[in-house]
């Protein structure tokens, strides 16, 4: 990590990958010590952050999680369960070592409940992240499709210390910037995401001083 001169890593237990198949019971159906209850779903996370903090320092390791959302038909009947019972392992591991995980990541609800009106997603996601900020004793970040304002919004609230972004900074290279200036945002274009061309859709977005110039 030092050697490619990275800051720090974060291990992705969210979003139906590996880590997170062996959190949620929908997918997890195994019957050894890492499946049905809370204690032995956790039980993967818990080893392969240990390793990596072994390695390189707590401070230098994040955490994923996202205990609401279905991507890849990994949800968990009890949500909030899962999240406060990963939370609850985290806090005891940062006592134990005696030192913070530079932060926890979780992915809000709202990004996932589709089938719900706006409304309805809103609430549900800001209830769960109010209980799993509460929960968790050190710095989290939220993420989750948030604007300029939704995203300073949850940070006033107090729903998450900070928010990050992911696809506005595929399609807006200088997203810090435009940000802080309030710059209109360049939308993106879901249907180059995952394709092989080399600049389109990658390095094809224009910088906000050249939107300018144009314009």
């Amino acid at each position: 990590m030092e050697k490619e001169g990275f800051d720090g890593i974060e291990i992705h237990g969210a979003h139906g990958y590996l880590i997170d198949q062996f959190l949620k019971d929908a997918i997890n159906d195994r019957t050894d010590e890492y499946g049905g209850s809370l204690e032995n779903r956790c039980r993967f996370l818990m080893q392969v952050i240990e390793a990596v903090v072994s390695a390189i320092g707590a401070e230098r390791v994040a955490v994923r999680i996202s205990p609401a959302i279905d991507h890849m038909d990994a949800f968990d009947s009890d949500p909030l369960g899962l999240g406060l019972a990963v939370i609850e392992k985290l806090n005891k591991f940062q006592k134990e070592k005696g030192t913070k995980l530079a932060y926890l990541h979780v992915t809000q609800p709202r990004f996932t409940l589709l089938e719900r009106t706006e409304a309805e997603r809103e609430e549900e996601s800001v209830d769960l992240m109010q209980e799993w900020r509460r929960a968790y004793e050190g710095t989290l970040m939220c993420s989750g499709g948030f604007t300029r304002d939704s995203g300073m919004k949850a940070v006033a609230e107090g729903l998450a210390d900070f928010v990050s972004f992911g696809r506005l900074f595929i399609s807006n290279p200088d997203l810090v910037s435009k940000l802080k200036l309030n710059a209109p945002l360049t939308s993106y274009n879901r249907n180059t995401f995952y394709t092989s061309d080399p600049v389109i859709g990658y390095t094809d977005y224009p910088f906000l001083q050249k939107q300018t110039h144009t314009n």
